[in-house]
């Protein structure tokens, strides 16, 4: 019988600080060994932040595991601050972050957004990137974001959309990340805290492949939700910065074609579906896509958990 992989356990950083950056103080942590392999940890979102149970997703044994909170969320400083945050700018604070900790290379690893960032940096940065694991591929194509913030998702768990749609005037609702941005923007704190939380809401109520009340609970805090939504309709209502929407996808391949790639993806994943991956699958061979036959999106369902983690032990063997 195979083994089964699961979570190692809790840990706690031997290195922290801060990092300045064009007025932004980024968090980050190392864990593990310090003489391990060198792997980093590309949180979701954007705006989700780096918890402390995504440390256990490596051996501590093998692993120098490196996370960091990118610009606006989590500890960095100023929270929710949207000043010099663009995917390019997160793409330079990874690389920065490596040379300061005199690292020549590292495995990285990501899911939904963090895979989203995992390409557009080695893409810039290929020879910094020694593996990947991704999970749950979200390119931000446009189909992408109106799958889930439009009409599609919205199918799947209509008891938590309705709540997603409680912030906007009915007038409004043909263009709902538009009408969230709106409020973003506007100066009415109370309506924007309202918003932000019924926007992190339905992310997070959408995330398991049941649905999972704790999670959505979670997603509620104010202090998370206010960063969390905010970044997050930035970056959606920017594209992600990207020059054109299959930059990520098709573009770019070539430059990471060599690069030894694990990608996990949930059969049910209602925030990323599958034909992402299969798409990045189709133009990537080289990369080994694994398909959880019975999971969703979030990487902690224990199908995608083992195959996560079944790579990192894997490519804890290059070292």
């Amino acid at each position: 019988m195979s083994e089964v992989f699961s979570l190692y356990p809790p840990i706690e950083p031997f290195n922290s600080g801060y990092m300045e950056r064009d007025g932004h103080q980024i968090y980050y942590e190392q864990c593990g060994n310090p003489n391990g392999k060198p792997a980093v940890f590309l949180h979701g979102g954007p705006g989700g932040g780096g918890s402390i149970a995504v440390r256990r997703f490596f051996n501590p044994e093998k692993y120098n595991i490196v996370i960091f909170d990118q610009r606006g969320c989590g500890r960095s400083k100023p929270h929710g601050c949207l000043e010099n945050n663009t995917t390019w700018d997160l793409v330079d604070d990874i690389e920065a972050l490596k040379n300061m900790l005199e690292i020549n290379n590292w495995l990285v690893f990501g899911g939904s957004w963090g895979s989203t960032l995992s390409l557009a940096y080695s893409q810039t940065y290929p020879k910094s990137v020694s593996e990947m694991v991704l999970r749950g591929i979200f390119m931000l194509r446009k189909k992408e974001l109106d799958w889930f913030y439009q009409e599609g998702a919205s199918n799947i768990f209509p008891e938590a959309w309705e709540k997603f749609l409680e912030p906007i005037d009915i007038d409004q609702r043909h263009d709902l990340m538009s009408a969230y941005y709106k409020i973003f923007k506007g100066d009415d704190e109370e309506k924007k805290l309202a918003a932000a939380i019924a926007w992190s809401r339905w992310e997070g109520s959408a995330s398991s492949l049941s649905y999972n009340p704790n999670m959505a609970d979670s997603f509620s805090d104010p202090q998370f939700a206010l960063a969390f939504a905010l970044i997050e309709n930035h970056y959606f209502i920017n594209r992600g910065f990207l020059e054109h929407e299959n930059q990520l996808i098709e573009s770019g391949i070539d430059i990471i074609r060599n690069i030894p790639t694990t990608i996990v993806q949930g059969r049910y994943d209602i925030v990323c579906p599958m034909t992402t991956a299969w798409e990045l699958s189709k133009n990537w061979p080289e990369a080994n896509l694994i398909v959880s036959p019975s999971s969703g999106h979030t990487a902690f369902e224990k199908e995608i958990t083992h195959e996560l983690i079944k790579a990192t032990e894997e490519f804890a063997k290059n070292e």
